[in-house]
């Protein structure tokens, strides 16, 4: 059964792949289904591209830099404030393709929607403030100009758990800077990139500037191509911390320029003088937004003695009213896993933290097709594998502690450092705390960080580099010296 989503703007349902401004098939016309998580339905067929397609694209996109990167920064401006507002009028519809393709419930999706595009408004206003500087010479006939400029053809290959924002954050500074793109969809969401270059085309961006690669089978091939062509200057990844590493050493024989937004451990610490209403409202946006399915999400939930059974009756109180279920269903709250093996990880935990002793609150097993039931965990020991690692699903477990001290290295001993929250009304205890912490971004009585306006990575094998903010767009840039001799004194 096919069953793609009724739309009021059925242009945006596009099922082809994208290069130079065309819509493509694969070269052997083969293709891949994808499979809306929610019910389990066929929601269409889209083509299995592989090195082939990936060498065409990357060859527009340098074609196209070339005349691309030397556009005005103003004009770049007006590029990006069309697309905003075009998505923004798509937006309604945008949502639906999120939900039928990825599982979120439908208000979570419009969420991201207009997340996703605030990196286009945010970028606009970037695109005219790279500036560069005038540094001082020691030499008096001498001019030291320091210019930034686009970086050249930039590969992004993107997770499915975000399948708008994830691109938006990615291409958005890739074009206010001057470069051009080539997209690798994730297998599982492909629909949401397609929307978005059928909307960038509309927006008048010039043929080459975009393009988009689905595939399936093909990942690994598609994905060296990408690292491994000399064209491409700048990759841009987020994903796991294991793929991390493979994409890093295909790009190591051509230096490319990267940013490594890869696999998080979040540690969300609540201190016996925490506002416990807050705390806990905090961990559930934190943990189970997208039913846990984020790199930010809290993983590791340590809370101090004195507060800590108060805190784990009152979580699972709230995690029992959650109506689980189909995403464009009203009322849903939080929606199905991506796929089988994200429920398998899940419950693979929930067993290893129940046989070292952990009792469980709330949930604790599948439901059926991709859906968990969203799940609480009390006493779950410090060596638990939830603890060790990420698990990518709607489980709370729930460590106790003692002292800061003692929290702070337990947050700390882990191999990566996305991001990290703590509840507090402590004003010193935020400050140590927040320092102490080897992480990239800090929640301190908040429990979502995302925004286009801040720089978002990580330390440790969580990555490098930065996505938003005024550092946003200089990972798409690079800084040149003119030293101008022969001046008059």
């Amino acid at each position: 059964m096919t069953s793609a989503p009724q739309l009021s703007n059925a242009s945006l349902w596009q099922t082809k792949g994208f290069i130079n401004n065309q819509w493509v098939d694969s070269e052997n016309g083969a293709t891949f289904q994808v499979t809306d998580p929610g019910n389990g339905n066929n929601l269409g067929s889209v083509p299995e591209m592989g090195v082939a397609e990936t060498r065409r694209a990357i060859d527009a996109a340098g074609e196209a830099y070339k005349t691309f990167s030397k556009t005005t920064a103003k004009s770049r401006q007006d590029l990006l404030n069309r697309i905003f507002a075009l998505i923004s009028q798509n937006a309604d519809d945008l949502a639906k393709i999120v939900t039928v393709e990825n599982g979120k419930p439908l208000a979570d999706a419009k969420g991201e929607v207009g997340y996703g595009n605030s990196f286009f408004e945010w970028f606009a206003g970037e695109a005219v403030r790279t500036y560069g500087d005038v540094v001082p010479a020691a030499n008096p006939d001498l001019r030291n100009i320091v210019i930034k400029q686009p970086i050249g053809v930039c590969g992004i290959l993107t997770p499915w758990n975000f399948p708008v924002a994830m691109i938006t954050r990615k291409l958005a500074p890739a074009i206010a800077a001057g470069c051009t793109a080539v997209i690798k969809t994730p297998a599982e969401t492909p629909y949401s990139a397609l929307a978005i270059a059928h909307l960038c085309k509309e927006a008048g961006v010039p043929a080459g500037v975009v393009n988009v690669i689905t595939t399936d089978k093909n990942v690994a091939q598609v994905g060296k191509e990408i690292c491994e062509n000399g064209i491409v200057k700048k990759v841009s990844f987020t994903g796991s911390t294991r793929v991390g590493k493979i994409l890093m050493q295909q790009s190591s024989n051509t230096l490319k320029k990267l940013s490594f937004e890869l696999g998080g451990n979040a540690p969300f610490i609540v201190f016996d003088d925490a506002d416990i209403d807050a705390a806990v409202a905090g961990a559930l946006a934190c943990k189970f937004r997208s039913s846990g399915q984020t790199c930010v999400c809290a993983n590791r939930i340590y809370v101090q003695s004195a507060v800590y059974a108060e805190f784990a009756s009152r979580l699972a109180e709230k995690v029992d009213q959650f109506k689980l279920g189909y995403g464009l269903d009203e009322g849903t709250t939080h929606g199905p896993l991506i796929a089988e093996r994200a429920l398998d990880k899940v419950q693979e935990h929930v067993d290893d933290a129940v046989k070292r002793g952990a009792e469980v609150l709330s949930g604790g097993k599948k439901l059926g097709g991709n859906y968990f039931a969203p799940t609480v965990l009390a006493n779950v020991p410090s060596d638990a594998l939830v603890n060790c690692d990420e698990t990518f699903g709607p489980l709370a477990a729930l460590t106790k502690f003692d002292t800061e001290e003692q929290v702070v290295k337990l947050a700390n001993d882990v191999n990566v450092g996305l991001a990290g929250y703590m509840y507090s009304r402590d004003i010193g205890r935020v400050w140590r705390v927040s320092e102490a912490l080897e992480v990239g971004m800090i929640g301190a009585n908040a429990p979502i960080l995302s925004q286009a306006c801040i720089p978002f990575g990580g330390q440790k094998e969580s990555g490098f580099g930065r996505e938003g903010g005024k550092q946003g767009i200089e990972e798409y840039q690079t800084t040149k010296l003119i030293a101008m001799g022969g001046v008059t004194v």
